[in-house]
């Protein structure tokens, strides 16, 4: 499974996503994501462990 980690314009995490649909109705809904990245397979790991992608995601 897939995660992408989405950034603020000063470099700080606002996000865990799952899909590109869902980051991309984070930018709909105003948030600042000025960068995307995918997260690395180690670190995609504690994110399946721990629970859904929103549950990072205050505004789902």
């Amino acid at each position: 499974m897939t995660y992408y980690i989405c950034y603020d314009k000063e470099g700080k995490t606002i996000a865990r996503c799952q899909t590109i649909q869902d980051i991309e109705n984070l930018k709909k809904m105003g948030r600042p994501i000025t960068d995307i990245r995918q997260m690395k397979e180690e670190e995609s790991v504690v994110c399946s462990l721990t629970g859904s992608p929103s549950d990072y995601n205050m505004d789902y």
